[in-house]
This record gives structure tokens, sequence and C-alpha cells, in this order.
């Protein structure tokens, strides 16, 4: 088990970086664009960065391409939310729908290692009637997945990882302990515990991918807070920290600063390479195969922007489901004043959490499930929340004097997969002459219903731990899924159960794109979990001559 990097540089003037593990300092391999690779990769976040390191373990040789840089956290990462939005994807992007929905920090990433260098660690496990909702919940769509086969890969993430978690995980199938011990409660934690028992439902210190003691020389989390701008510490185990060093190690080369703007595909209808922009010019990387993962954006805009005279609506997309089903998160939340001093900004944001409306199906009016978690948003973001109430000036300050009293509860709620919820290419081009991805969303009256109980709820919930001037936040989304489902028949989804294209044999993709529905819960886990299972599947083609 290689260690987590302490250092991961980015590449200078063309030249491949170190990278630190277990047994020292390892210098990048670098493959030749005329050579061509077992696989070319597109993105290294959850599910890129994942399955190059899966991928390389197993014995292909892989580049994996990020459009962001490769940043090394001890140096470069600062205690200032400002400072670090250089770690978002925050291209333009056009959006519309009834709904439309806030892109950016919330939900995307432009780095070496993607979303997970600033997600909020948070790394739970899917509902196991989940991956057959439609059979057996009756709404969504149903995986082409077991959710026992997927129990085992959820086991070698949360190794990977070193999750740490409580001993006994109330809801669902029994599991492993976590490898790591749950870390301390705040304050913010603790109103949750209250409110969840004041109200009789279970609750949880939060799993999360951030250590709560040593491992090699990453120290445990020191709880500054500022998680969701980058992790200074490395503390985080982000991709970044964990499977990337592991990928290089194992032989993979990282091209950073990279962004692919097409896939070439030859008269063999099989795909032949990447066109990537990196140093200002154009070039080629030859492939045997080709990984998308590049999220649910970037994904689908990519297979459209690839499209031939033989596949003149995008690549992978017969079925014409490539860009549709687009599913957000619900992530709205309720606010309150306590009378003891909170300082939720103490620790990772989201210490407990409660996952019975995910597990509970009865005094339901929706389909669906979601879970909600205690906050601690730092003093930046929170100015930025008051002043999309209309306060500023010395109403903002005055309610900015509040804010070490404050808590919340925030859900991470399902949303239904819609077809008219879908990623499109506008007229509209980039800095680099691509066409920009056009984003259009609508809630549906299953999702409005949800995200009304949860507001509900989690109102009573704070009322109940002694919360007051309680309000609500009602326009904040979170985690962006679907786009290219998985499925067992070509007509009806984009790729199959191994992440591997209907259409095409040696395109792939595997990133949180391929959801058929998006659960209750944070998708990185899963994510995670989807790609090692492929690289096993790759594997095993391989050794019965399929690739």
């Amino acid at each position: 088990m290689f260690d987590e990097a302490m250092h991961t540089p980015r590449g200078k003037n063309g030249r491949a970086p170190d990278v630190f593990t277990i047994g020292g300092w390892v210098p990048m391999r670098e493959y030749g664009q005329d050579e061509p690779v077992d696989f070319a990769i597109v993105g290294t976040g959850a599910g890129g960065g994942t399955l190059a390191c899966r991928l390389a373990e197993l014995g292909f040789s892989v580049v994996a391409f990020d459009a962001g840089a490769w940043w090394r956290p001890l140096e470069e990462f600062a205690s200032d939310e400002t400072h670090q939005a250089k770690l978002y994807w925050t291209e333009e992007r056009i959006c519309d729908g009834d709904d439309p929905l806030q892109l950016g920090s919330n939900n995307s990433g432009r780095a070496v290692g993607g979303s997970t260098v600033h997600f909020a660690m948070v790394s739970l496990r899917f509902r196991p009637e989940w991956f057959k909702s439609r059979t057996l919940l009756g709404y969504g769509a149903d995986w082409p997945l077991d959710w026992r086969e997927m129990w085992r890969y959820y086991t070698e993430v949360e190794e990977a990882l070193k999750i740490s978690g409580p001993v006994r995980y109330p809801w669902g199938p029994p599991r492993p302990r976590y490898p790591y011990r749950a870390h301390e409660l705040n304050a913010a934690a603790l109103v949750l515990a209250r409110g969840a028992e004041a109200l009789g439902i279970d609750w949880t210190p939060t799993p999360l991918a951030t250590l709560s003691a040593p491992r090699g020389r990453a120290h445990p989390c020191v709880y500054r807070g500022f998680c969701v701008s980058g992790c200074a510490t490395n503390a985080k185990q982000s991709a970044l920290v964990t499977w990337i060093p592991r990928a290089v190690a194992a032989g993979a080369e990282i091209r950073d600063l990279a962004m692919v703007g097409r896939i070439d595909v030859g008269s063999d209808d099989r795909v032949t390479g990447v066109e990537y922009c990196r140093e200002g010019r154009w070039q080629f990387q030859r492939a045997r195969n080709v990984v998308v993962a590049g999220y649910a954006i970037e994904t689908p805009r990519l297979l459209l922007m690839s499209a031939t005279s033989r596949f003149p609506e995008g690549l992978a997309n017969r079925s014409g489901l490539v860009g549709k089903n687009l599913m957000v998160q619900a992530n709205q939340a309720a606010w309150g004043i306590m009378d003891d001093e909170i300082r939720w900004y103490k620790g990772p944001p989201s210490l407990a959490l409660t996952e019975h409306w995910n597990y509970e199906d009865k005094g339901k009016d929706f389909f669906g499930g979601y879970c909600y978690m205690s906050q601690g948003p730092l003093p930046h973001v929170w100015a930025y929340v008051q002043a999309g109430r209309g306060l500023w000036g010395e109403a903002l300050h005055e309610e900015m004097s509040k804010y070490n009293h404050q808590a919340g509860l925030k859900m991470v709620g399902e949303t239904l997969p819609q077809e008219r919820n879908r990623v499109t290419l506008a007229e509209e081009k980039d800095a680099l002459g691509l066409p920009i991805a056009r984003v259009t969303h609508s809630l549906c009256e299953n999702d409005k219903r949800l995200i009304g109980h949860a507001l509900d709820y989690m109102t009573d919930a704070l009322v109940a731990a002694g919360a007051k001037e309680v309000w609500r936040q009602l326009d904040d989304t979170c985690h962006l899924n679907g786009t290219a489902r998985m499925g067992d028949d070509p007509r009806t989804s984009v790729v199959d159960a191994d992440c591997r294209s209907w259409d095409i044999p040696n395109l792939w993709i595997c990133d949180g794109s391929v959801f058929p529905t998006v659960g209750g819960v944070n998708p990185s886990l899963t994510i995670q979990a989807i790609a090692c299972r492929t690289a096993e599947r790759i594997a095993a083609m391989r050794g019965r001559g399929e690739l």
C-alpha cells in the first residue's frame, strides 16, 4: 500500500514532476505522443484518478489528462477562500431552464484530483435498494449492478482513503469497521445530535475522507476548517494525495494544464486517441482506448464535440441520451441562532449526519431520499449567503456579529432523472474556440416535495435543539451526476455495466455521469468504487482477449 503524497508537484516547462510515495521520490514516466498507450484518460478526479491508478497497477500503460494544474497543497494552498477559487471550474457556461443551476465551487473542480481537492470529504455508501430503485422502490431507473458486488468495492475505497467513521453505522447491511476512528464532534455536530434525539431518529458521526490519526508522514486533521477551499496539510484524502501518487508509482503519466477538445475516431469506428491543448498548442496522443472522466458537464460536452460523419450526434450517442438525465442533488438548509457559542468553523464542515429519510419510506409524499448534516461555513461564505438574503451594510454587519452562535443543517437530496435536464452545445465559443456547454435544469414536482419535506424536518430539528431565529435557504444545489447513464440495454443507456460505450468498443466513460439515479448521499465514494470495479473488469477482458 503506497503512502499518500506529501508533495504533488506540477509539471513545469514540459518536465515530468517527481512524486513522493512510501518508497521515496519516484520520477514520473513520460510517454511519447506517437507511442500508443493502452489508455488515455480525460480527467483525474474521483473517476479518472482512481481508474488511472488501478489500471496502471494492473499493468496497463496510462496517460491521464487534466485541464487544471497539479498543485502542491503544502506550498501552494492558502488559508484564503478567494485565493483558493483557483481550484474550481469557473469557465463560462450557459445555464437555463425553470431552475437554472449555479455552477462552480459547489459542484466542479479544475485541478489534478478534480473536485476531490475541494470536496467536503463525506464518504457514504448508496442504500442497497437504490441500485434497483425502479424495481424495488417504484421510481427512477435500475442500475445494471448488484449492491453486494458494490459493497466489496466500497470497502476497497474506504481502506484506500482510510475513511474515519463510527464503530457502528446505524443504517443498511453490516459493513466492515471503518479504517480510522471517527473524528471528535464539534458544537455544530452536537446541535444535530440533540435535534435528532429530540425527534426520535438515529444520527452518527460522519464518515469522512480526512485523517483522524497519523498515516505515514501525513498527520491527522488539525480542524482548521478550510476543507472546501483545499486542505493545506494533506490530511484530506483526495485523489490528489491518494490515487494519483499510486498511479505515478505504477508507471502512469499525468499531464496537467491539458484541455482535451476532441476524441478522434478511425475508419474502423474505433477511437484512436485524443486532441488536447497544452502550452498554447494543439497536440495529439495516440491511444488504444480512451476513457472520458470529465464529470457530468464536461463529459457529454467532449462526446458531443467529437462528432463525426459516422457519429453525427456525438460519440457514444446512438441512444440519443448523451447529455440527458442530468441530475443535481438538492442542498437546501435551515439555519438558526443558539444561546451557546458554537464556533461552527472549527473542524470539517459536516461532522454529524442522519440518513433517516434515506432508509425510511413511510411518511413520505415523494420518491427518493435525503440525508442532512451539520454545517460550518467559513465567514466569507456565510457573508455571501447573507448577502443573498438581501442583507447589506449595517444589516449585514449585525447579522455577521451572530456568526459564532450560528448553527445549521443542510441536506443532500435525491432528484429524479429527467431527459429535459440536459447538457448541449451552445453556439458561443470559449477561449480555445470550443463550444460552450449549455446546461438546462428544472425541478419536477417530486423534487419540490422532497425539498419541502426536508426543510420542514430540518427546521423542526433545529427548533428541538434550541435554535432561535430559524430561517431557510431555498436555492442551493450540489453534486452533478447523470448525462451518460449506464444500463443493460443500448437503446436506453450510453454505457454498459463496465462503463464501456455500447457504440464504440474502445471508448469508456467512468465518472458520475454514468449514474442512472443519484441517491440521497454524496457521490464520490460510489464514483471511486465504480472506477475500481471498471479496472478489474477491463483486466478480466484483457485476460479473455476481448480488449
